[in-house]
């Protein structure tokens, strides 16, 4: 009886695991695809797979392949091969046949990204999210050339203390909001106002500087972040390898509802596991009702004894009627009020995907790729 019940489980997680490698393709899928400029590697994966985040699979990408991709360029051909039973798409190179006596000339080309650089551009080009306290002992404009209140390009501005050897290129920042966990409610970071860029023309205390680019009014007391080295923007579409929950925290665009190509925060990061290129399915959370038909004694959340049940570690807190409830999901954050026992959560429901596109500690930055209904704040997020 124990080897039968040792088989069963054996042939159920392998069932699992057929399950989970199964690769869907589109119904109309083509077998090739010429790559044109314009195009994106999550569009491209979308011709041939129903879930374009499975891209790594059907290359056959280790996890090194997967952080540094081989570039992909206009006059490519992808195509799909499927001689082995198994999806799996191959990259074939343009080539050019040569006359005597001609010598080739490489063109010059820019490989395709990941997504619209478009929609997501300014979020990489500046560090956005200051993390807390980052600011505070940052260098600082304490004062102008002529004594100019608003500082422009042209402007030589002073700042109280820059040491000898530092980076001469210094971008320009006002702290902005706070970004708070949702969950939590601790405070993750602050989102920087990008103002500008200054050179250091002397270091010192105080230094000396000329502003060179100014996307808004600069000020005195306004701080200096030295620049960033160029952040990643090409990177391949996947999914987590470990279980992520999280919630959408901001909107960008000055909207109130998110769609396809609509920038959001969600309050997990780097230390979460997040990388840049990883899928998240977005779910909506489901709604509180009341059940219409529920009586006293339907309820079988009443708990006698809280002494046996919190040594099960499980939380316990006090219903409306003044009983006790016990929380099932144990050692879970309730983001959301008690339920009463007439009280029922509906199911989360699927509506949209998001990829991750800029990773901090504890705060990601990310694109919405698709989405079935409007997506807000506080919607989840997690491992699709």
């Amino acid at each position: 009886m124990k080897k039968r019940i040792i088989t069963l489980l054996v042939l159920s997680c392998l069932s699992l695991s057929s399950f989970a490698d199964e690769i869907a393709l589109q119904k109309n899928h083509p077998d090739r695809h010429i790559v044109v400029k314009g195009d994106t590697l999550w569009g491209i994966s979308a011709k041939f797979l129903k879930d374009p985040w499975q891209w790594p699979k059907v290359w056959k990408m280790n996890r090194a392949e997967i952080k540094n991709p081989h570039r992909i360029y206009p006059g490519d051909v992808v195509a799909l091969d499927n001689s082995s039973g198994t999806p799996q798409l191959r990259l074939m190179h343009e080539t050019v046949t040569l006359q005597p006596g001609v010598v080739e000339e490489p063109l010059a080309k820019e490989a395709i990204q990941t997504i619209a650089p478009s929609v997501i551009g300014p979020f990489l080009s500046q560090p956005l999210l200051i993390e807390n306290g980052q600011l505070d002992n940052a260098p600082r404009i304490v004062s102008a050339q002529e004594n100019r209140l608003v500082l422009s390009p042209g402007t030589r501005v002073y700042i109280n203390n820059i040491k000898d050897g530092s980076n001469t290129h210094w971008n320009v920042y006002r702290p902005g909001e706070q970004l708070t966990d949702p969950e939590t409610k601790e405070v993750l970071g602050t989102e920087a106002i990008y103002l500008g860029d200054v050179n250091i023309a002397r270091f010192g205390a105080p230094a000396t500087g000329d502003i060179v680019r100014a996307k808004e009014e600069i000020f005195t007391k306004d701080r200096l972040v030295v620049s960033a080295d160029e952040f990643k923007s090409s990177f391949v579409p996947h999914a987590p390898e470990t279980l992520i929950n999280g919630r959408i925290m901001r909107i960008y665009g000055g909207v109130a509802e998110a769609g396809p190509n609509t920038v959001v925060s969600i309050n997990r990061g780097k230390k979460d596991g997040l990388e840049e290129g990883h899928v998240l399915a977005v779910n909506r959370y489901g709604r509180i009702i009341k059940d219409p038909e529920f009586t006293a004694a339907d309820s079988n959340k009443v708990v006698p004894e809280q002494k046996n049940l919190k040594e099960l570690n499980l939380d316990i807190y006090t219903g409306p009627d003044g009983k006790k409830v016990v929380n099932l999901a144990k050692n879970q954050v309730r983001s959301q009020p008690a339920l009463a026992p007439n009280e029922l959560k509906l199911p989360d429901e699927r509506v949209g995907l998001l990829m991750i596109f800029r990773t901090f500690d504890r705060i990601s930055y990310g694109l919405i790729m698709s989405s079935s209904d409007a997506i807000y704040a506080l919607d989840t997020v997690q491992t699709p």
